[in-house]
């Protein structure tokens, strides 16, 4: 799976380019569609939606853009996945902390594409693990985490834990930085470039796990 990761500039900028990368799947951070205000959408005032869509239809692939979206004053952080010119879904940040000014939208989501099962992780939902571990049992190839601007400790070690955890590789873009931590709990990719493209290999491993714990014990019923 070849992804590139769009860390700097608009949309707009990186679209004149995408034939330089040729990746089955583009990564975009928050500042490639910035704010959009579903109200003026509908209403045809702006196409942004419709931008990432034609994108995926000319380069034949999945686009993923995180923005700020709105609707009728409920802001959200939000991420859109577009394939081959079809809008795929809009996946919001599950998890307000602090009475944060972003609202909290619907659950988690995987998207079936031709580059594999997607999961949507939306900026702060990677601290909560609940939410990789998910996107993991639902059966996610690789979880995409699109950030606003991350740290150099905090977030790319949270990547690490979660994909080494949860079993599977965790692909994180954010403003100025692009990195995927793979099952190993390695990181396997980094880059401060944009567009920056990288070859992602298939990674999925089983074990059985058993625990032995107190209790949960049953006994049989009588005359049977």
């Amino acid at each position: 799976m070849r992804i590139c990761f769009v860390t700097g500039g608009s949309l707009a900028e990186f679209s004149d380019r995408w034939q330089e990368a040729q990746a089955e799947v583009v990564v975009c951070g928050f500042q490639a569609l910035g704010e959009v205000s579903y109200e003026r959408e509908l209403r045809g005032e702006t196409s942004l939606f419709e931008d990432v869509a034609l994108l995926s239809k000319e380069a034949k692939n999945v686009v993923i853009g995180g923005c700020f979206t709105d609707a009728r004053g409920m802001r959200r952080k939000s991420v859109v996945v577009a394939e081959k010119g079809r809008i795929l879904g809009v996946s919001d940040m599950v998890n307000r902390i602090d009475g944060s000014l972003y609202r909290a939208g619907a659950g988690v989501k995987i998207y079936e594409t031709a580059a594999g099962k997607l999961g949507i992780i939306v900026a702060e939902d990677l601290y909560f693990s609940r939410v990789a571990e998910t996107l993991a049992v639902c059966g996610a190839d690789a979880a995409v985490c699109v950030f606003e601007q991350f740290s150099e400790s905090l977030e790319p070690m949270l990547a690490r834990a979660q994909a080494f955890l949860c079993g599977l590789p965790v692909l994180l873009c954010g403003y100025g930085y692009a990195l995927i931590a793979d099952i190993g709990g390695k990181v396997r990719f980094a880059s401060p470039g944009s567009p920056c493209v990288y070859d992602l290999e298939r990674e999925q491993e089983y074990h059985l796990v058993e625990t032995r714990r107190r209790g949960f014990y049953r006994s049989g019923r009588k005359g049977f």
